[in-house]
């Protein structure tokens, strides 16, 4: 069986966003199952439903969509976090993204039924995932504020203070579709941001 000594990170996360029990966090190691992933391993696919979510222990994941054949990144997520796919969770249809890992990964995997279910018998667990959606709709809101009004040198830099760590482990590619804007723009963003702190 999973242990809290297992989880340090999701651990750490859960924690930092809403202070839940010792017995709801029993109750939820009942329900992962260890999994670890290579690099470029698909989590999540368009047109599936999976019937699972993913606990990150050590790893980068990011989600993106396909369109007109070009790869849009929209969220990474790293130690602690949670992904799963929304179309699946709340409304029982196939997702409409893909999510995979950037790098070498440990994960566990829970059940979508376990973690409605959890969810809607653990009041802690319930305003920990309000919690954490909260924030992700937040962190949307901006990006798309973002990408309407500011510069594309302003966007990496919004990016860059947002999620240094990210900046330092996921592949310019993926940065530059995030933030909207062409590889060669961002890899000449980077070079110029450099030469200033020189």
């Amino acid at each position: 069986m999973v242990t809290t000594s297992d989880i340090p990170n999701i651990l750490f996360w859960i924690r930092q966003e809403w202070s839940v029990s010792d017995d709801s966090i029993e109750a939820l190691l009942k329900c992962l199952r260890p999994c670890r992933f290579g690099r470029r391993h698909m989590l999540v696919r368009e047109g599936y439903a999976e019937g699972c979510a993913y606990f990150i222990e050590k790893g980068l994941t990011r989600s993106y969509w396909i369109v007109d054949g070009e790869e849009i990144t929209t969220s990474f997520t790293a130690e602690g976090s949670l992904v799963f796919s929304m179309d699946e969770f709340y409304y029982n249809l196939p997702s409409q993204e893909y999510v995979e890992t950037v790098e070498r990964s440990e994960a566990y995997q829970i059940t979508l039924d376990d973690l409605r279910e959890l969810m809607a018998t653990r009041l802690d667990l319930s305003n920990w995932a309000r919690i954490i959606h909260q924030n992700e709709y937040r962190r949307l809101h901006q990006t798309h504020k973002e990408r309407l009004s500011l510069p594309a040198t302003e966007r990496y830099k919004a990016f860059a203070r947002q999620f240094p760590d990210i900046c330092r482990r996921a592949r310019l590619t993926d940065i530059a579709s995030y933030i909207g804007v062409a590889p060669a723009t961002l890899s000449r963003i980077r070079a110029s941001l450099f030469d200033v702190h020189q």
